[in-house]
């Protein structure tokens, strides 16, 4: 009896420093096929990913709660994008973060609400070199799982950064800029240049020959899919017809997001408020979409099991004449109830909840056996503070999407009781990761209905 062929599911497409991950195909290991065959869905044959999506300023709470909890529930003016994958999220209302209070350290809620997001830690207050805030569950997740992928975890931001000085009354720009932590005083810095991210995720190994063949590359206007050709012709000839036509729509897409880079960098030039201007988008929508794209991509071929990406900083002060919003965000959310600002501030949300219905979008178009990738993930979508009038840290407008490769309770929204810390959700999420953690920041037990 002939023996049957598996493909690890480790395997790259290599060629002159490119690596390019495949994606979850059918020969990869038994539990695969079975499912193809239509054994049902099984948590173990796919892995879980995290990512948490950082909202600046606050929300005009009255249009992002809804009114009705549990299943039943009609989502408000916010939230309307979102539609198509109501039965895709929860909308967690209750949730707090007490350690972007001041608690005694005065103004500076905008870097408190950044630092203690995904810390639940109290930022010291200072802008000097001595910052310290605590580990992000990101990085307990990837301290503990990270070995199991290429990227341990991937840090995206689509705003510029500042690494040094003074930002918040005081406290210092690592605090606005990063949510991510690896220790209490190293921040993870996100990536802003799309193009330096694409390579980050298939160049390969070899550092000096990966420079190389990126300049050649870059030269020759070659795509990286031109350098792992041969290995990819060579593997099609093992492939199924399935698998076959899954791995060219991959490729497909992989060059479609290159070809978009390319397109952006003719661009750049028209930003010069970035350091690096080389693959941002000149318009604000495709900047935060391709970054979208690129931490879909990331998960499909589990490159990475764990994300972060800030959308803009707290305290950002981006207009948005794209949706007819010609203020500063930050300036229009200390809106004194003013009802046309707090009109705008909604439009800038809906504005946002759009480019985060469309990564679902994308995370849904993923085929995982008999569901998708995104039934395989857990998004934390939302920021650190409610009402941007008051800085408020309660009631904060958070979205947990995804299924947790069926460990969720997707399409409802529940209402917690006051003052639950946000950390007990991420408690929660590190437990369905498989990753064991007595408490995250000022976490007090897991959140059991979730």
């Amino acid at each position: 009896m002939k023996k049957p062929w598996y493909l690890p599911r480790r395997t790259f497409l290599r060629g002159m420093g490119a690596l390019v991950a495949l994606p979850m195909l059918e020969a990869m290991c038994p539990t695969m096929r079975s499912l193809a065959a239509g054994a049902g869905k099984s948590s173990k044959a796919f892995p879980r990913r995290m990512a948490f999506v950082y909202i600046p300023n606050g929300a005009n709470m009255v249009d992002w709660t809804p009114k009705a909890v549990g299943t039943e529930f009609e989502l408000p003016y916010i939230l309307e994008p979102l539609l198509p994958h109501q039965k895709d999220f929860q909308v967690l209302t209750g949730l707090a973060h007490d350690k972007a209070r001041a608690n005694g350290d005065g103004a500076g809620d905008h870097a408190r609400a950044s630092a203690s997001f995904l810390t639940g830690c109290q930022a010291r207050k200072t802008a000097g070199a001595d910052i310290k805030v605590g580990v992000s569950v990101d990085q307990i997740a990837a301290e503990r799982i990270g070995k199991h992928t290429r990227l341990p975890s991937l840090e995206l931001s689509a705003d510029r950064r500042r690494t040094t000085g003074s930002c918040d009354s005081g406290y210092a720009c690592a605090y606005q800029f990063n949510i991510s932590w690896k220790t209490e005083s190293t921040p993870v810095p996100p990536e802003v240049d799309p193009r330096l991210v694409f390579e980050r995720l298939f160049a390969g190994s070899d550092a000096a020959e990966t420079a190389a063949s990126q300049a050649a590359r870059l030269n020759q206007r070659k795509s990286i899919l031109d350098f792992v050709a041969e290995d990819a012709k060579d593997l099609k000839r093992k492939l199924g017809y399935t698998d076959n036509r899954k791995l060219d729509e991959y490729l497909t897409s992989v060059r479609e997001l290159e070809l978009r880079i390319e397109r952006s960098e003719k661009f750049a030039a028209a930003l010069p408020e970035y350091e690096k201007p080389e693959g941002i988008p000149q318009q604000h929508e495709e900047y935060l979409r391709v970054m979208f794209d690129l931490m879909t991509l990331a998960f499909q071929t589990d490159t990475t099991r764990i994300a972060t990406y800030i959308v803009a900083h707290d305290g950002s002060n981006r207009p948005y004449p794209n949706i007819g919003v010609a203020e500063g965000h930050h300036d229009l959310s200390h809106h004194g109830n003013d009802p046309v600002k707090k009109e705008k501030i909604a439009k800038i949300n809906h504005y946002h909840a759009t480019q985060f219905a469309y990564f679902l979008e994308k995370l849904k178009s993923v085929p995982e056996g008999e569901g998708t990738l995104l039934d395989n993930c857990m998004i934390v979508y939302g920021g650190g503070i409610s009402d941007g009038n008051r800085h408020n840290h309660d009631n904060l407008p958070i979205l947990l999407a995804g299924g947790g490769a069926g460990s969720l309770q997707p399409g409802r929204h529940v209402r917690y009781g006051r003052e639950i810390p946000m950390t007990n959700l991420y408690l929660a999420m590190l437990d369905r990761m498989g990753v064991s953690a007595e408490r995250v920041g000022d976490s007090t037990g897991k959140l059991e209905d979730v």
